[in-house]
Formats: structure tokens, sequence, C-alpha cells
């Protein structure tokens, strides 16, 4: 694919390349990781001022973003992205492999630093969202700050550097300019700008910024900051589609494929049947969101779960937002089940959209990830006062039903772009869903023909290749999915 980029990407790539030491504020969906790949491209290959970079970002980024990036674009076809994930020899040998972008989860990075120690290789350094860089106590922190003098350029990527408070901005810009700006300390800092808050007669529990401390800075880091809040030069449409790729884990990819190449899971004593190709695909959807419905020996339904990467993927994004609402569209019951679980262990404020309490809530800035699945919120429901972001956990195959959802936040009344995320399992049966809903066509003779063509593929010895292009999708289909026998206890342990 052709790169074209928008004006905001040209002055960005253009900053990027001028200055050493950078930060992009742009939110989510705007296109950093190309803008970003772009610069290290040219860095690389036309200036010849960079030798290595070093990607560190959430984990379910690096393991497919990157990558998937990278093989996009046709500009882009020179620059060998090497994911460094995994085990401990996965990681050294990932290290040794020759490569330009080497891609680590930020878990791994204290790890990196002691594993090199004084023969830090990567002349370039990009913290994909540097917001969880924002703890000075953070071991990673600690660990890049120790060799930041090794780094000659240093780029930070993040939508929300200080959704909790200016007080998050003094690592993120500490790791920039050594200090230069916001002092080298944070004592310093949080002197300089910053008065007590809520305290009692011993323990200060939060600071504020003094009068007019927010502006002052501002004003400090404006020239190594580009926001996207300045609309100078920002073009923006009224709505953005974001594709959030998903790598499964080796055991549950297994399971995927042993239900798509037989159309039989055989664990054990466990045979889950999906003798048609609409209770495949329905099979299919479920097993890349996580889990499986199974009928007991009893008879009675049960959840199978078999993997957590989505719901992994999922909290990764929510991250991201910071605390931006979120329009959350399941498909399936253990959808919801298992998204409410993971997010009790947040301090965000959870709600099942139910009735015109939670409407009224929502729009009145009272929750801050409303879960609903699109056939209950499809006509006449006006949420778009509440947020701007939609997160689709579960697709389906329903095109009026994906329109119709989205235009809960995408409708007149709207003051803001709206986002619409996508979160999609590469290789599986998501990538045709996304296919048949951005053509806009008869999703169900998509249905069978996607069957079809991976019926094919996989009577040929070959899975089918991810989808290249990105594009808007999400729908359920309507048919009941059942399967018989026991559990996949067996397997799960």
């Amino acid at each position: 694919m052709k790169f074209n980029p928008h004006n905001y990407q040209r002055y960005c790539i253009q900053r990027m390349l001028q200055e050493p030491a950078l930060a992009l504020f742009l939110g989510m969906g705007l296109g950093k990781t190309v803008t970003t790949l772009t610069v290290v491209n040219d860095l690389k290959y036309n200036r010849f001022q960079m030798q290595k970079c070093l990607v560190i970002a959430p984990k379910k980024v690096a393991e497919d973003t990157w990558t998937r990036e990278q093989s996009k674009w046709e500009h882009l076809r020179l620059l060998r992205v090497v994911p460094v994930l995994g085990s401990l020899q996965k990681r050294i040998r990932a290290l040794a492999s020759p490569g330009d972008v080497y891609v680590i989860n930020r878990e791994n990075v204290t790890w990196l630093v002691d594993h090199y120690r004084n023969d830090w290789p990567f002349d370039t350094v990009v913290i994909d969202e540097s917001s969880s860089f924002k703890s000075h106590q953070a071991k990673r922190f600690k660990s890049l700050r120790s060799i930041r003098g090794h780094i000659s350029r240093l780029y930070e990527l993040t939508g929300t550097p200080a959704s909790n408070g200016y007080m998050d901005l003094w690592a993120q810009i500490f790791l920039l300019d050594g200090g230069k700006r916001l002092g080298r300390t944070i004592t310093e800092y949080r002197n300089q700008y910053f008065i007590p808050g809520k305290r009692n007669a011993t323990t200060i529990f939060s600071y504020e910024p003094r009068t007019g401390g927010e502006r002052e800075i501002q004003e400090r880091i404006r020239d190594i900051c580009i926001s996207l809040s300045a609309e100078d030069y920002l073009e923006l449409p009224d709505r953005m589609d974001n594709t959030r790729y998903i790598k499964l884990d080796a055991r549950a990819q297994k399971a995927y494929d042993e239900m798509e190449r037989q159309r039989i899971l055989e664990f054990g004593d466990t045979v889950l049947d999906a003798g048609s190709a609409a209770v495949l695909s329905n099979k299919l959807l479920q097993l890349g969101n996580g889990a499986v419905y199974n009928v007991a020996e009893n008879g009675k339904r049960e959840v199978i779960e078999i993997h957590g990467n989505k719901v992994e993927a999922f909290l990764e994004l929510v991250e991201e937002l910071n605390g931006k609402p979120v329009l959350v569209f399941y498909n399936f019951q253990h959808d919801l089940e298992r998204l409410e679980r993971a997010l009790r262990k947040t301090k965000l404020r959870v709600r099942r959209l139910e009735g015109s309490r939670d409407i009224e809530d929502w729009n009145g800035h009272g929750i801050d990830v409303l879960l609903a699945h699109p056939a209950s919120v499809a006509y006449g429901l006006n949420l778009q006062q509440g947020g701007s972001n939609v997160v689709w956990f579960g697709l389906n195959w329903s095109l009026e039903l994906y329109q119709q959802a989205n235009a809960r936040l995408h409708r007149q009344g709207q003051e803001y772009t709206v986002f619409i995320h996508h979160l999609v399992v590469a290789g599986s049966v998501d990538e045709d869903v996304m296919a048949a809903l951005g053509a806009k066509g008869d999703c169900q003779a998509a249905l069978l023909n996607a069957l079809k063509a991976r019926v094919e593929k996989v009577k040929g010895g070959k899975r089918p290749e991810a989808e290249k292009e990105e594009t808007d999708t999400g729908k359920r289909h309507p048919s009941e999915d059942r399967c018989c026998g026991g559990g996949l206890g067996q397997w799960m342990r």
C-alpha cells in the first residue's frame, strides 16, 4: 500500500527528523506507528543517522502492530522488524538476529538493560504509550534513565500523557531532556509548579498545580512536544476507524487451527461439533474471543475458557485511552462476563447498558466503560454526549447492527471525532467479518464465500493469510451454536 501522509503526519515526520528528542501526543488511530516507522526508515536508509532502533510497547502491540505496519506499507519494505518476545532463549535469539527495529514489551525493559549493561546497542529508542513511564519510582523508568546517555534519539508516543494530572509529565519529559525543562528531580518539579492538595497534619496525599502552573509547564515543554489539540495543522475526519490485530498464543492458535481445519476440536473426551458453515463461523468467532459454549453431559450449557489474549488486548486499549469513556460492544454472553471480571481489577466505573438510568449516567459522564450488545442499542438511543470511543470486542456478521450500533455515538450532536476500534484476531474469521462489513455487501454470502476460501486453503495445507488492509467491520451471526461433549479442562490444565 502506498503511504500518502496527512498534513499533520508530514509535520510530525519533519519535526522528528529535525529533533533528537520529541514527544508525539497524538490520539489513537492517527497513525503514530506508520509515522514513526517512516522516520526510522529515512534515518536508516536515506540519512544514515541510525544503526538500530528499539521500540518499547504494550505486549499485544509489540506482538503484532509494528511488524504488521511495516509489511503493510510499500515504502517500508527495506525495514527489518524483529519482535523480542517470549522466553529468555527466544528473546536472546531475537536480539542476535539481523534487523533494524527491535520491538520489546515494556515489562522486559529492565531485563534488556541488565542484559546489555554498558554495551547498549540501540542509538534510537521509541516508547509507544509513554504514559506507562509516568512513574519516577517504576523500575522500567529507572532502567531506561540509567542508559539514557547511550541513546542519541528518543521519541515518545501517547494520546494521553497526563490523564491523572500534570504530575504524570515529569518522568516522561525527563527521559527526553534529562531534566532541563521541568527540573532534574521530581521534588524540584513539585516545588516549582505545585502546592499541597489533600493532606492531614503530617501527610500530603496529593498535589495540585499552583495558579498559572499548568500554563508554565505547557510553555516549558512546547518545543519538544507535538499535540494534536493544536489545531493549526490538524485535519481530521469526523470518524476514524482503528484496527488492533491480536496474535494468539501457541496453545490458543493450535486450538483455532484444529477447529478450522477439521471442524472438530478434540481434547481428551471432549468433541465440539461445528457441522454447518454458520455454526462453524460462530464457533470460530467465540474461540477468537477467548471462550466457547459447550453442552455438558447433564445437558446444561457451560462456558469453556480457552485463552485471555483478546481480553488482555482490550485492557491495553482501555489503558491507552486513559480514562476516556468507552462504549464496548460484545458478541456473546461469555464475552460480557469475562470483560466484567477483568474490569473489576481496575478503578473504572463499569456498567451494563440495561435501562434509561444507564443511558442518563453515561451521557452525564458517570460511566467510564459501558458494555452493550449491538442488538440492544441498534435503534433510537442517543449516547453521543457520553463519549466518542467505540470498541468492538466481539464482531458479528450483521451489517445493519454494525452500522446502527456505531451510530449511537457517530450522530448529530457529537462534538468530537468518533473513533471506532476493532479487536481482530490475526488470520481468523474476524478478518473475514471485517472485510465483509467494509465492503457493505451481502454479509451472508460473504460468510459462505469466506469459509469456502478457508476450506480450500486448508485442503492445500496452508493457513489463510492475515488481511493486509484495515477496514470497517464487526457483526454477529444470528444462528445459535451448539456443541456436544464434556469440558476442555483437561486441555486447560
